[in-house]
């Protein structure tokens, strides 16, 4: 009954009443239709009301129910308040009105709807609760209201037009987005001094006293004894068993896997202090940003008062002349006793426009890059222990000379040694002790020895000016007489002009029971063949007589019927075929004398070459140069080098193998010899192995030459080195 009737009142309240307590309901009549004041008064329940359907069904609804409505309502209103007994009946007053004027009652429904109250501003709210925003990303509308419609988005400013618009607006700092509800909030004064608290870590209202003094309430006077005087339970003394069997069924989910923890990230303990954040601008633009590369910082060398050992001498100075320019340094450091006497740098403004030019027109590409380790590059390579023996230290020196010992030479059976140097003399050497056996005084400077390799004539070939002298050691007593037929030359021999004779004279040496060999031009080399007839010498300025055969036999002279491309450096012979190697400065040409043909040139690809060796198989070839770079040649494999060896800082002046081991050294003017372990396997499927062993030290820097010869004993794993300190030294194991 009391809800019906509140519903039949529902009009009368939409009409303008006073704000004035009502005495009665005459009054409250009277005074709507005098003053008119307009502002309705709506209670709760009509808003519950309106709510619940549309009009048209709220209308159906109250016509239908009007006259039970207005019966009950009556009755509830005189239980309800017996004042208004006396002066009338307020509800047949209301009930009169409210039949006689629904019109009226719809206008005023339609006057709610249509009011300026705060509450009915106020937009949508956002309902799709604990719900990502991100599913709402490619939609048109980020959630829904009360009533189930959707919440269309507003139109984003783009990013030049929020920035004029928080230009032009001065309290842009204080509006902040709401994504929910997808609007814009400003903050209030009293918010931002609320956030301002809370940054700087103080407590958000400001009458809050952290420190307040402690407010002790409890009364301890006349407190003697405990508030419980209860004993203490058994449970506390002894463990739990619900505890234990927690602890266990944990135990055994971790040990089964289902329990897993997150192991703690390790924190870098150390940083890059110089490094850009490259990263994190990356991960800014969202673009492929490539840094561009940072200059070299200076080093000591270009300060203005470094230390010594970073000046060059003079002489280094001017050796750099000599050089390429690709290979010369670019800055020569000077010392400077003070900062204001530095001059200005004449490269500087060539340096920065270099500079920027890198910058703005050299492309940058980013490479991807393999974490691999350096370690696991390196190839497998057995250990030095296990390729003993070969020599490691100075074992014994020989000195006599007076200068730089330019050449030397054993005997096939190793007992004895001979020497050249720039002192115009020859000696020759007991291996074992030491001692100076033979002394030859040729008055010039001798540039290479070569022992005979038959060990029945121990003729020893020198070369020195534009003469070669062959010399009888003396070293075989019972063939001494056919030694001396043969270095016996009955009638000397002109030069002839003929087409394979060349502008060579053979003539008997009286002094040491010899030959004399005069040549047209220098002679740089020379090399005997296998069989112990044949010799080879070279003559760098000879052009197309260059390098010459001769034959002892028949006291016989022939040049090379070859064309050489180039100025020859050295010659040898193959060990076992009728093969002629001669290396230019820049090659490596490979004859055959018996069917007189060209078969191939090695190409070392270096700066210029100064001596070769072969390996006693005959396949393999090593070429030092004098740019500190060794070449191995593999001829079965490919005329271009297999390994390219850069081991000395310095002119390489001589390599050489062994016979009978796997081993082959290189000398240079840096004063030091390499000693490496070279095994050729007979299996063609299998490249050689190249093993470096040991750096042997112990000469002298003379006037900017080292070593200038090195040679291995023919029996023994022993090296023997010539150095310009006019000393040789023998290497053992």
């Amino acid at each position: 009954m009391k809800k019906e009737g509140r519903k039949k009142l529902k009009d009368e309240d939409l009409k303008p009443v006073e704000k004035e307590d009502v005495v009665n309901g005459k009054e409250a009549l009277s005074g709507s239709e005098d003053d008119g004041v307009e502002s309705p008064v709506v209670s709760d329940d009509d808003y519950g009301s309106f709510s619940e359907g549309d009009d048209s069904s709220r209308n159906s609804d109250s016509e239908s129910e009007s006259g039970s409505e207005q019966s009950e309502f009556s009755e509830d209103e005189d239980d309800e308040n017996p004042i208004n007994e006396g002066e009338g009946d307020l509800s047949d007053g209301v009930d009169d009105h409210s039949e006689g004027d629904q019109s009226a009652s719809e206008d005023s429904r339609e006057v709610v709807d249509e009011s300026d109250s705060s509450e009915d501003e106020v937009g949508p709210r956002n309902t799709i609760g604990d719900v990502p925003l991100e599913w709402y990303k490619e939609e048109e509308h980020i959630g829904y209201d009360v009533a189930g419609k959707k919440i269309k988005k507003k139109e984003r400013l783009d990013k030049l037009d929020s920035f004029l618009a928080r230009t032009d607006d001065s309290n842009s700092w204080r509006k902040i987005t709401d994504d929910i509800e997808d609007e814009e909030v400003e903050l209030t004064k009293e918010e931002t001094k609320l956030i301002r608290r809370l940054l700087k870590g103080h407590a958000p209202h400001a009458d809050f006293d952290p420190h307040a003094p402690y407010v002790d309430w409890f009364s301890w006077d006349g407190a003697k004894h405990p508030l419980s005087n209860a004993p203490e339970p058994k449970r506390r003394f002894i463990p739990s068993k619900w505890e234990s069997k927690k602890v266990v069924k944990y135990i055994r989910a971790i040990r089964k896997g289902l329990i897993t923890f997150d192991k703690p990230k390790e924190q870098p303990r150390f940083y890059n202090l110089w490094g850009d954040e490259s990263s994190s601008n990356e991960k800014g633009h969202g673009l492929s940003y490539i840094p561009a590369p940072k200059t070299k910082l200076p080093g000591h060398d270009e300060s203005y008062n470094p230390s010594l050992e970073y000046i060059p001498t003079q002489e280094e100075i001017s050796g750099y002349q000599l050089m390429f320019e690709e290979d010369r340094p670019k800055f020569i450091p000077k010392r400077f006793t003070s900062l204001r006497s530095v001059p200005a740098y004449e490269k500087s403004v060539r340096e920065t426009f270099d500079r920027c030019l890198d910058l703005y027109l050299c492309p940058r590409a980013r490479k991807k890059r393999i974490n691999i380790d350096p370690e696991s590059l390196k190839p497998k390579l057995p250990s030095r222990k296990d390729l003993k023996p070969y020599p490691t230290t100075c074992y014994l020196e020989y000195k006599g000379h007076k200068g730089p010992v330019s050449s030397i030479c054993t005997d096939t059976s190793g007992q004895y040694i001979a020497s050249g140097s720039h002192d115009g003399s020859v000696r020759i050497w007991e291996v074992e002790s030491g001692r100076c056996i033979k002394i030859w005084e040729l008055g010039e400077p001798v540039k290479h020895v070569a022992w005979n390799p038959l060990p029945e004539l121990p003729i020893l070939a020198v070369s020195m000016g534009h003469d070669v002298f062959l010399l009888n050691t003396g070293l075989e007593k019972e063939e001494d007489k056919m030694i001396s037929d043969l270095l016996h030359v009955e009638t000397p021999t002109s030069p002839d002009e003929s087409e394979t004779a060349v502008s060579v004279s053979w003539s008997q040496y009286d002094k040491y029971d010899g030959i004399r060999i005069t040549h047209f031009k220098s002679v740089s080399s020379v090399e005997w063949h296998r069989k112990g007839d044949y010799f080879s010498t070279v003559m760098p300025a000879g052009e197309s007589k260059a390098v010459l055969i001769h034959l002892l036999s028949k006291k016989l002279t022939q040049r090379l019927p070859f064309k050489l491309h180039g100025l020859p450096v050295s010659s040898t012979f193959h060990p076992t075929r009728s093969i002629f190697f001669v290396s230019t400065k820049k090659n490596v040409r490979v004859y055959d004398l018996v069917k007189k043909k060209f078969i191939k040139k090695l190409e070392a690809g270096v700066r210029e070459i100064s001596s070769v060796s072969i390996h006693p198989g005959g396949d393999n070839v090593i070429v030092g140069s004098k740019d500190g770079k060794l070449c191995w040649f593999d001829m079965d494999l490919s005329s271009k080098p297999y390994k390219v060896l850069r081991s000395h800082n310095k002119d390489i002046t001589n390599v050489a193998f062994h016979r009978n081991y796997p081993l082959f050294a290189s000398c240079s003017d840096d004063s030091t010899a390499y000693v490496f372990h070279g095994m050729v396997y007979s299996d063609l499927n299998q490249n050689p192995l190249i093993v470096p062993l040991e750096i042997l030290h112990g000469h002298r820097d003379t006037n900017g030459r080292g070593v200038l010869d090195c040679k291995f004993h023919p029996r023994q794993p022993w090296l023997f080195t010539a150095g310009a300190d006019s000393v040789i030294k023998l290497f053992c194991h």
